[in-house]
């Protein structure tokens, strides 16, 4: 088997246990509450599955709220203790991990340090709305959006990324 095509069999395998992963994952803790995208906040399990040597994998339950331009998300463990909570604003891009705050030049270095990857938040916030925004080197799936899922894929820059969203829906 040549290089690429095992790269493509490891990657497949990783998504599909990442799958797995928020499939089992996918719905609200009891009195976590349950967001929705007419008041901008939005709950669910998001994972990244970053195709590098060795693969790394990132995911979290997820409270998100505000818009591409100022927002938050909160990220927690599967035993609900925060990992980190990302705020931004126009020129402020904030990583709050217990009681330290670390500053970042962009929105990208602050999902990068996070999950392993840049994130394109201004674009998900699009794709949770249902809206098919490009973002450069991603792609969308937005084909189930309406049951409250959605993934894309980061062609470009390598490595390959494997975004997954699932949204805690009522």
């Amino acid at each position: 088997m040549n290089g690429a095509r095992m790269l493509r069999v490891r990657f497949g395998a990783a998504a599909l246990a990442l799958a797995a992963l928020l499939a089992s994952c996918a719905t609200p803790e009891a009195g976590r509450p349950v967001f929705t995208a007419e008041t901008h906040q939005w709950s669910g399990r998001i994972g990244v599955v970053i195709d590098s040597e060795p693969p790394r994998q990132f995911s979290a339950a997820f409270d998100l709220t505000g818009d591409r331009d100022a927002g938050e998300l909160s990220l927690t463990s599967p035993l609900g203790s925060t990992i980190a909570v990302l705020q931004w604003k126009p020129g402020a891009a904030l990583l709050r991990q217990g009681d330290q705050t670390k500053s970042y030049a962009s929105l990208d270095a602050l999902t990068a340090a996070v999950t392993g990857v840049a994130l394109p938040l201004a674009a998900l916030f699009s794709w949770l709305h249902g809206a098919d925004a490009k973002a450069e080197g991603w792609r969308a799936d937005l084909s189930q959006q309406s049951h409250g899922r959605l993934s894309a894929y980061r062609e470009s820059p390598l490595p390959v990324a494997h975004l997954q969203v699932v949204v805690s829906q009522e």
